[in-house]
């Protein structure tokens, strides 16, 4: 994995954390602990896949208890599809967190990401689990999001601080994912955290709505892994009360920036990735009718590989567009690579040539809009071109 040799971020007071190299992945860190302060509010998302991974289903449930105290991070193994084996494995993992902080295993929430279907090697994770305790610091924000990752090229870190009145409070998070990604909730992680003084019934809110404009937007294959889960954290300690306007409206925009960072940088590190894409997809009758459409391109095989090979095909588009659950009329559509038109009402721009196609079909970073001219209603979606590499990556990916 490269990775660069410092990230900027702000630490959360009220949050420590550590990562070590517990043996599940060869010479890696692979284990992270996250330890929360005591009046901490803990809002968390998770896959929307039925075969939802142990890890998932014991979250949800601790989640409905009276706190959570710590979160116990792995790589190398997803603890998925693993049966009973599987869910008691992730519950001695939480027993061994609990044990030595001197609370309930309910106040431990594990996660895991990688190979779905092997039996997770608990022994590795509870042997570590005492080097964990020993190394939790404010300043262990990359080395977690090293432990987190699978086959991203580059840790995921993103943070911010907002000036509310005289005080400032902080928002930093980091994420893992590049392939199976199209979050449904929400292979992705993410943490996030804040000092903002925020209840969960607000921060449950704050995420909701979050991740629905952020992690919900981005595709890089169309899969939806067994583990997702995106979690986030106020502490409190900042002292300022973000539940009520005009402090609330301020705290999501910060945490909208930090998430939509990390989202974005999950689809730049797409796997075999060398374009990223937003697709815009405007004028629709009804939301659902513009993301379906937007989807429909971003998730288009066809589309991908023409954006890999930089090929004008604008045939393609026509074709993602055609068969998404949307309404549309034809004759109306004006389709756009970046500012240059394609299409415009339903049929080719007189001026357009494969030449000027071709030029922005080059560009590394690119802007599809279908303008429906139906409606009021305007989705994007991120997502990537489809390369040889994608294949290679995921072929190899158990070698």
């Amino acid at each position: 994995m490269k990775v660069k040799e410092s990230f900027p971020f702000n630490e959360i007071r009220g949050i420590r954390l550590a990562a070590v190299a517990s043996g599940l992945k060869k010479d890696l860190l692979d284990l992270a602990l996250i330890e929360l302060n005591e009046n901490s509010v803990c809002s968390a998302v998770f896959t929307q896949s039925s075969f939802a991974a142990a890890p998932v289903l014991i979250s949800r449930k601790h989640l409905k208890g009276e706190s959570s105290r710590y979160l116990l991070v792995n790589s190398g193994n997803a603890n998925s599809a693993t049966g009973n084996e599987g869910f008691e494995n992730a519950i001695r993992c939480c027993e061994s967190v609990a044990e030595i902080a001197g609370l309930k295993k309910e106040e431990v929430l594990p996660f895991s990401t990688g190979v779905i279907g092997e039996p997770l090697d608990y022994k590795k994770i509870q042997n570590a689990i005492p080097s964990l305790f020993e190394k939790l610091a404010e300043d262990g924000w990359v080395n977690v999001a090293r432990a987190i990752v699978t086959t991203d090229t580059t840790i995921k870190i993103s943070s911010t601080e907002i000036e509310i009145g005289d005080k400032r409070v902080k928002i930093t998070g980091v994420a893992k994912g590049s392939g199976m990604m199209q979050p449904n909730m929400a292979t992705m992680l993410s943490f996030l955290a804040t000092d903002a003084l925020v209840d969960k019934k607000v921060l449950d809110q704050i995420l909701s709505e979050t991740c629905e404009k952020t992690f919900n937007r981005i595709t890089v294959d169309g899969d939806t892994s067994t583990n997702d889960a995106c979690v986030l954290i106020s502490t409190g300690f900042s002292g300022l009360d973000c539940n009520k306007e005009p402090q609330l409206d301020l705290i999501k925009k910060g945490i909208f920036q930090v998430m939509r960072e990390l989202a974005i940088a999950i689809v730049k590190d797409g796997e075999g990735a060398t374009k990223f894409v937003e697709v815009r997809v405007k004028g629709g009758k009804t939301k659902r009718d513009s993301r379906n459409i937007a989807y429909s391109v971003a998730n288009s095989p066809l589309v991908k590989t023409a954006l890999f090979a930089s090929d004008p095909n604008w045939g393609r588009l026509v074709m993602a567009v055609g068969k998404a659950d949307a309404s549309i009329d034809t004759s109306k559509i004006d389709i756009r690579l970046n500012d240059l038109f394609l299409m415009k009402m339903g049929q080719i721009e007189k001026n357009y040539t494969e030449e000027k196609g071709f030029v922005e079909m080059k560009k590394p970073s690119i802007i599809i809009t279908v303008n429906l001219n139906l409606g009021p209603y305007e989705e994007i979606v991120w997502t990537t071109d489809l390369s040889y590499d994608y294949v290679k990556i995921n072929s190899e990916y158990r070698t």
